[in-house]
């Protein structure tokens, strides 16, 4: 995946972060769960991007024998 792609990635997931936390109004409890899912789902991309990690389609379809 060529770089250009991944940090225009990262940019519009910060981005839409910004909106929602600016424009959308709820409990502050609720943003941070929202930021952290995010911030997780984000390095969980990246770690298998870079090949740290399985690709994420690999691990929910593994068969247990």
């Amino acid at each position: 995946m060529p770089i250009i792609t991944i940090v225009l990635v990262l940019i519009l997931a910060g981005f839409g972060l910004w909106l929602i936390n600016t424009y959308i109004p709820m409990a502050g409890s609720i943003k941070t769960i929202l930021n952290l899912v995010v911030v997780i789902c984000v390095i969980v991309w990246l770690l298998s991007i870079f090949g740290l990690i399985p690709p994420i389609n690999n691990l929910l379809h593994t068969k247990v024998s």
